[in-house]
């Protein structure tokens, strides 16, 4: 299992836009076999960072999923919605591994 986490870097003023940019991803991981984690916003503290963590069960899964998004329909317009609303100055993405008990 592979828990990819993404750190936000967006424009406090495009907060709306990209929690709408948001909604639009976590079906779209789940359409190619991850599990969304969700998506946490600011609240208290800096207003322009957003995380997201979406789970595969291995890397390979999530390579897939990253090759077959790139021709997805709903994908291309998540994407071009970002690139319009510029509401992303960048991200950063890691992948963590879980320790259970």
């Amino acid at each position: 299992m592979i828990t990819c986490y993404v750190n936000y870097k967006i424009d406090p003023y495009k907060l709306k836009e990209f929690e709408v940019y948001a909604k639009k991803w976590i079906p779209l991981v789940n359409k190619f076999g991850g599990q969304h984690n969700g998506y946490f916003l600011p609240s208290e503290g800096a207003n322009n960072i957003a995380l997201a963590l979406f789970t595969f069960p291995s890397l390979a899964d999530y390579e897939r999923y990253r090759i077959d998004s790139m021709n997805d329909k709903d994908c291309q317009e998540a994407y071009a919605y970002a690139e319009k609303t510029k509401c992303i100055i960048s991200y950063e993405r890691n992948f963590m591994r879980p320790v259970f008990s």
